[in-house]
């Protein structure tokens, strides 16, 4: 029987993923923790520890005594919050990464996720259909974390023999958590902008494309990946995810087909430079081909979900 701990189950991708483990391997075999109090979703369906990553000693105490076999790490300062504090945020996301290389190297734990990114791609990296293996020059300290720990977890896979596995994540975009931080986040707080307040005003320009998925189709990603056999996976740095390309402008016009007296409007930030250093689509089909990566959402099909799900949420 797996034992699965999840490390970050209050963030976005952590809180819909404990929930999608736990009605495959039983309520009672998925460990949720984080340094923060969970959803009541969490706290109700299963076990929950407040668990520092950084803390070595009690990570790898509460892996033995629980009797973990798979580990899914999901702690990190993600891109915008990173830029205001860039030797904290390395820290913290490297040092998260190497415990839990460790942990999977001392225990049994030894299967084990770790989200890279997007990020790990920069200026001059092909920006259109980009492929899986091209030039690699972040210039942000998240992708920066991202394309080291990519390197670690094929390192240790090798040298130690870590089942390590990860997803180069899009942006990702759920009506359940709120925005965390990151460069493509506009595209969760647009829908409930839209909902409240009938406009929106975005941090990216209006044609600004990237890559997007979402949550469904993440965590299914995640979960197919971490599932599949050890013989079809060709890459143990972290496989492109493509999800879906479009920009604000492309969001907007889907939400008016809904709303249609919703306004936007554009005030770009920081974050705009960050957006212009990464893909505007990707290339995933070495993991459509490895282990059978599919999605199921397109915007229009996404943006009727959010609509009706937020509405619910906020009701």
């Amino acid at each position: 029987m797996e034992r699965i701990l999840v490390i970050g189950c209050s963030g976005q991708i952590g809180s819909e993923l404990t929930l999608a483990l736990r009605k495959i391997y039983g309520n009672e075999n998925v460990f949720a923790t984080d340094i923060k109090q969970p959803p009541a979703s969490i706290l109700e369906s299963g076990p929950f520890t407040i668990l520092d990553v950084l803390d070595y000693n009690n990570l790898m105490h509460f892996a033995i005594r629980y009797k973990i076999t798979q580990v899914y790490n999901l702690a990190a300062v993600l891109s915008g919050n990173a830029e205001k504090i860039p030797q904290q945020a390395w820290e913290i996301n490297m040092k998260a990464l190497m415990n839990t290389l460790e942990l999977s190297r001392d225990t049994d734990a030894n299967k084990l996720f770790w989200p890279s990114s997007i990020a790990v791609f920069g200026p001059t990296t092909p920006r259109y259909n980009t492929p899986q293996l091209t030039v690699m020059e972040p210039n942000t300290v998240y992708g920066i974390s991202k394309q080291a720990g990519e390197r670690w977890g094929e390192y240790y896979h090798k040298r130690y023999g870590v089942d390590f596995r990860s997803l180069r994540y899009p942006g990702l975009i759920s009506y359940q958590t709120e925005a965390g931080g990151g460069t493509t986040d506009y595209a969760v707080e647009i829908y409930f902008e839209a909902i409240k307040n009938k406009k929106y005003t975005c941090f990216l320009s209006e044609d600004t494309a990237l890559p997007m998925m979402f949550m469904d189709d993440a965590i299914k990603a995640t979960i197919d990946l971490m599932e599949a056999d050890e013989s079809k996976l060709s890459l143990r740095s972290s496989y492109n995810v493509g999800g879906m390309s479009f920009t604000p402008k492309d969001v907007a016009a889907s939400i008016q087909k809904h709303i249609p007296d919703f306004q936007i409007d554009y005030e770009p930030d920081f974050r705009q430079a960050i957006a212009d250093s990464w893909p505007a689509s990707i290339d995933d089909s070495v993991a459509r081909s490895d282990w059978g990566l599919s999605d199921k959402f397109n915007l229009d099909s996404m943006t009727e979900v959010m609509l009706t799900e937020i509405r619910k949420k906020l009701a």
